[in-house]
Order: C-alpha cells, then sequence, then structure tokens
C-alpha cells in the first residue's frame, strides 16, 4: 500500500522503536499546520505529523500550539475526530507514564474488569517504571492505584496484581525455588503463595532456570502446570506472568493476534519508542503473516492509515 506519508523522512535511528526523533524538528513550525489542518479537518496531517515525531517531540508541540492559540491540542483534536482515530492520536499526546496510567484506569472502569488489560502493564513494565506510573496515576485521577486495584480485585488475583504492583528483586536459589513450586502444586488444593512471591521476586535470568528445572521434574510445561493445578483468574495471572518472563516480545506479539482496537492501540502505542521493532519480528515468526499486513485485514480508513504509520512498514 503506497501512503505518502508513511516514510520516516529525517527519523533518527538506533532504537528497537519504530517512532524515533524527527531530526528537522521546528516546534513552531508543526503546531501551526496542526492548528491548519484541524480548521480544514486534514486528517492525513494530523497523521502524517503525530506519528512522525517522538513523544517528547509531541509534548513540545502540544505546549507550544497551546501558546500559539490558547487551546489545548487535545481538545481541537476532540473536535476535528471522533471514534478509534480519536482515541489514537489523544494516546499518542499522551506522555508514556501518562499512557499507562490511562489504560490500567480504562480496564477498571466501568462494568467487570479487564484483568488482561491490567496484566499486561503489570508483568511487563519494571519495578521503577510501577512506581513511576503509581505517581502519575495519582497525579491523574486523584486515586490510589494500589486502593482502586483492591477494590477491583479479590482472593489470590488481588495477592499477585498487588505483589505485582510492587515486585522487587531479591535473590533466591535455583533449586530451592524449583522445590517450592513444585511443592506448592503437589498438594491435595494447590497454593498459589509461593507461585506469587518467587515469581515477583526473582530476575528472569533465575526464574527461566527455575522453569528448566521445574519442566524436567513434571515432564510438561510450566504453563500446563498451572493450567492443572489453579483455576479462575489467578491461573490468567501466573501463565501471563510466566510468558512475560520466557518471552514478553512473544506475549506481547500474542496480545496483537487478538486484534481488537484498544489492544492493539495500546500495545503498539506503549511500545512505538522501545521495542516495537522486536514485537513486529516475534509476531510474523509467530503468525506467518507481519503485522502490517494483519492491520490491513483488520482495521481500514483514516484509523488505519494512523496504525500503519505507527508500525511504520513491512517485515
Amino acid at each position: 500500500m503506497d501512503i505518502e506519508y508513511l516514510p520516516s523522512y529525517e527519523m533518527a535511528w538506533g532504537t528497537l522503536g519504530t517512532i524515533r526523533p524527527f531530526l528537522n524538528f521546528h516546534a513552531k513550525r508543526d503546531a501551526l499546520n496542526i492548528q491548519a489542518a484541524l480548521e480544514q479537518k486534514d486528517v492525513l496531517t494530523l497523521i502524517k505529523i503525530l506519528t512522525n515525531r517522538s513523544n517528547a517531540q509531541r509534548q513540545i508541540i502540544a505546549q507550544t500550539f497551546k501558546t500559539i492559540t490558547e487551546k489545548e491540542l487535545s481538545s481541537g483534536l476532540k473536535k476535528a475526530l471522533s471514534g478509534e482515530l480519536e482515541n489514537l492520536l489523544l494516546a499518542l499526546l499522551m506522555t508514556p507514564l501518562q499512557f499507562e496510567a490511562y489504560r490500567l484506569r480504562q480496564s477498571m472502569e466501568g462494568i467487570g474488569t479487564d484483568e488482561e488489560g491490567l496484566l499486561e502493564i503489570l508483568c511487563t513494565r519494571s519495578p521503577k517504571v510501577l512506581a513511576n506510573i503509581t505517581s502519575t496515576y495519582k497525579e491523574q485521577y486523584n486515586k490510589d492505584l494500589e486502593t482502586d486495584l483492591k477494590g477491583e480485585t479479590s482472593g489470590d488475583f488481588a495477592k499477585l496484581v498487588l505483589a505485582l504492583l510492587k515486585k522487587k528483586k531479591v535473590l533466591g536459589m535455583v533449586q530451592r525455588d524449583t522445590e517450592a513450586l513444585s511443592e506448592a502444586i503437589n498438594q491435595a488444593k494447590a497454593d498459589p503463595g509461593p507461585w506469587i512471591t518467587i515469581l515477583t521476586t526473582r530476575d528472569s535470568e533465575h526464574l527461566n532456570k527455575v522453569f528448566v528445572n521445574l519442566e524436567s521434574e513434571k515432564q510438561e510445561t510450566v504453563d500446563e502446570a498451572i493450567e492443572k493445578a489453579f483455576s479462575g483468574d489467578v491461573r490468567l495471572g501466573l501463565k501471563t506472568l510466566v510468558r512475560c518472563v520466557q518471552s514478553p516480545n512473544l506475549y506481547l506479539a500474542q496480545r496483537l493476534e487478538t486484534m481488537k482496537s484498544a489492544t492493539v492501540q495500546g500495545v503498539m502505542v506503549s511500545h512505538s519508542e522501545e521495542d516495537l521493532l522486536c514485537v513486529r519480528v516475534t509476531y510474523l515468526r509467530q503468525t506467518g503473516t507481519s503485522l502490517y499486513t494483519a492491520l490491513q485485514k483488520q482495521f481500514k480508513g483514516d484509523h488505519l492509515q494512523a496504525l500503519l504509520a505507527i508500525c511504520r512498514s513491512e517485515d
């Protein structure tokens, strides 16, 4: 598909993200072009600019726009756009921490809780980032993230979610941890406690050694062992956490496979400046189809063009 605004122009390379800083960056010029595009409802120009600037540059554009027009850029986008495209471009205007806080909030609002949405962020983010997200959540919503999570979850799943929010790295012994996990699922009623504690306090290298030992002992995958031993949300949570430890890129690629709009936008925006190239490669290996092609089969119109611009290119 030949889309004139998809080329990266003068984008800086050297990271594993698909969106990089625009080298020939002029905030005032971008702000004025966006102002004109909003007046004319020129959606392609909006997409072209906002998907070809890094998040830090987009923050400068938004501030410059406000200085020039005395209006919030987000308000202008809300007036000019609608639907999924509006949601996507507004997501690009948030800082990374604001967006993760927003996604957590969205996962807890309305009827029912989006457990998978919560787990994606809690399982893939480092303790330091989660602490920053917690602070941002407080600033953004005047609510305590831990309190909200307690109110939306219960039982062993609540214990897992809160342990993930406050996860920390503690040294452990591979053999001892293997034995603890094995004993926990060998009981008449499996005990998720040791699994929650060990999986949220050890680093990935250590845990992968534990998983190898456990799989050798049980003659089944860790995923299969959890499936047999546990049930409900805690089973979902532990399986998700294990998948993120074993291969975060594969986990995110599988999230994208759902092709649910909110999930796709969440993963792509969150990882656009971090590791979306790695997720793209894993998606192709996993499905036999590139993410760029898969998006074209599922989405359409200007929303599709914005997603393709973030995805950047065919693999």
